[in-house]
């Protein structure tokens, strides 16, 4: 894309809107493109893609520049991650910028700090040290600053996935059926997918692959009575409905109004009848009470500190901080407890985040198990495997972007097996 001093201008003062990084940097740009209409759809594409770049890269910018403006950081980002030739600056930089910028350019990745490199804060470098060697932290951090694929999920009541190959195929949209999930397809480029027959009939859906499997591991049939706790916009209940050929009870429970109403016109879409959605003034409601004791199958997808999602979100490894963990792992807990008084015995109940922090997700079920003598772990490669999808990733599922090519979830599936303490 041609480089010009409006589109540079711009993007300077998108990243000044952004920087103080008060709320999600994604809401923020949206208000941005908002408040300045006359941006095209390639100068949108263009300040939003080197935007979030600049997040994923924020450590070894600053190390580059003496004084951190949003005017350098452009600018170093520019030279030393988009490939941006010198001459092409030429109108816009000073001939100091210009000079700098050579010295950036000649920078050695290999000899910055381990944080630098895997662009980890401190408070996330303590953390991860805790568990992780050097050697993953630095695997684990370069993935994250990848930017992630589309990936897409089929929903198999309307259509199966070798027809929307098929007709992708011909609308010369290249895309490939993923590795784990059996309803998945991951596109190569980011069409506006959006407006795209297919999603607007509801056959697809936006959908990260690791997300995809947290309904495979929950597995529930036809018939049955099924909970998604915490359902946010739905992509996961409309799933879980989707697994349940539409038969059965299935509960879409948020404290959120406007997360749920999200929801409605994708379920509209979707061509589930068996969805029913609920708000709840928090994990205490007394709908949730009345339901103690008769649910099949309850899928927690937590509040988390969302860390796996840093190659969409890089915003969120400077907005969280270890006390934001601290406060969640109190909210993680209790969700947790109050969702597994709906499990009926034999029942299923998965726990999930996208982190990968020990705190928000083995310790939380550590802590569960010992106070809950009722619930036994269930093997979620074993689990998987039953459908026919191998990940080896051992009891507990794990994926990283480092070794799966998905967002940093976790899981655990557990059992009432007897009846209920």
């Amino acid at each position: 894309m041609h480089l010009n001093s409006f589109l540079l201008d711009q993007t300077v003062i998108a990243l000044r809107t952004i920087l103080p990084l008060d709320y999600p940097a994604d809401t923020v740009l949206r208000r941005f493109f908002h408040d300045h209409p006359k941006l095209g759809v390639n100068d949108r594409a263009f300040i939003a893609e080197t935007v979030f770049d600049i997040l994923r890269h924020r450590l070894f910018l600053e190390h580059c520049v003496d004084i951190m403006t949003p005017r350098a950081l452009l600018l170093a980002y520019l030279v030393r991650f988009n490939g941006t030739n010198l001459r092409e600056l030429k109108d816009w930089a000073k001939d100091s910028e210009i000079k700098w910028l050579k010295t950036v350019k000649a920078i050695a990745m290999e000899t910055q700090p381990l944080a630098v490199q895997a662009e980890f804060p401190d408070w996330l470098m303590e953390k991860l040290r805790l568990f992780m060697p050097d050697t993953e932290i630095l695997r684990l951090g370069i993935s994250l600053q990848k930017s992630a694929p589309l990936d897409l999920r089929v929903n198999t009541l309307l259509e199966k996935r070798e027809q929307v190959l098929e007709i992708f195929a011909q609308d010369g949209i290249q895309a490939e059926a993923m590795m784990f999930s059996p309803c998945g397809i991951r596109l190569c480029d980011k069409p506006a997918i959006n407006r795209h027959p297919l999603f607007l009939s509801g056959k697809i859906e936006v959908q990260d692959e690791g997300s995809q499997l947290l309904g495979y591991l929950l597995a529930p049939r036809r018939g049955e009575m099924v909970v998604d706790f915490c359902a946010g916009a739905g992509g996961k209940t409309l799933l879980l409905g989707a697994l349940m050929h539409s038969k059965g009870r299935l509960y879409a429970f948020d404290t959120s109004e406007k997360r749920l109403n999200n929801l409605k016109p994708r379920l509209k879409r979707s061509g589930l009848s068996n969805v029913h959605i609920q708000r709840i003034t928090s994990e205490n409601d007394p709908r949730i009470k009345r339901l103690q004791g008769k649910i099949d199958r309850v899928l927690v997808d937590a509040p988390c500190s969302g860390l796996g999602t840093l190659r969409r979100n890089p915003d969120l490894k400077w907005r969280q901080s270890g006390h934001s963990i601290e406060e969640l792992k109190v909210k993680q807990a209790s969700i947790l407890s109050a969702a597994a008084t709906l499990i009926k015995p034999e029942g299923r109940l998965v726990y999930a985040t996208c982190s990968f922090l020990l705190e928000e997700n083995q310790e939380i079920i550590t802590d569960f198990i010992e106070k809950n003598p009722g619930f036994e772990l269930l093997n979620c490669e074993a689990l998987l495997a039953e459908q026919r999808i191998t990940v080896l990733t051992g009891q507990f599922l794990q994926l990283s972007p480092a070794t799966h090519h998905t967002d940093g979830f976790f899981a655990a599936a557990l059992v009432r097996s007897s009846k209920k303490t």
